[in-house]
């Protein structure tokens, strides 16, 4: 008796919790294997946020190229909101790439630019600009 009075009990409180969801729960299966991981879509949509920490990059330094639209300009930093870089597994978004301030210099807000940026630990740093 004590088994069949927990199991409502466990019963009851699923039923509660799932009531509290915005998405009605599906009739939970105790026997059966849990449902496969959702797979990483083949293209990510677009970001907008700089926050790199959670970008997925190897820690090995890369080269890659990509185009955008300069945002801001700071003495040794350059804002551009460009296009896909695949080599670093970034999405298009909006993000603060360090410049050495020679670099920096030849970007004006508003630029339409090509640009080389090194990627490594997580970060990017351009390292050549040109106006498109």
């Amino acid at each position: 008796m004590k088994p069949f009075v927990l199991t409502l009990a466990a019963l009851g409180a699923a039923t509660s919790l799932a009531g509290c969801s915005r998405k009605e729960a599906a009739p939970v299966d105790a026997a059966a294997p849990p449902p496969p991981a959702a797979a990483t879509p083949a293209a990510a949509p677009a970001a907008t946020s700089s926050d790199m920490s959670k970008m997925d990059m190897s820690a090995d330094a890369k080269m890659a190229k990509s185009t955008g639209t300069v945002t801001a300009v700071g003495a040794d930093s350059v804002t551009i909101d460009h296009a896909p870089i695949p080599e670093a597994n970034w999405p298009a978004m909006t993000m603060t790439f360090k410049a050495a301030p020679d670099v920096a210099k030849a970007a004006k807000v508003g630029d339409k630019v090509a640009f080389d940026v090194t990627l490594a630990g997580g970060a990017g740093e351009v390292t050549a600009i040109h106006k498109q």
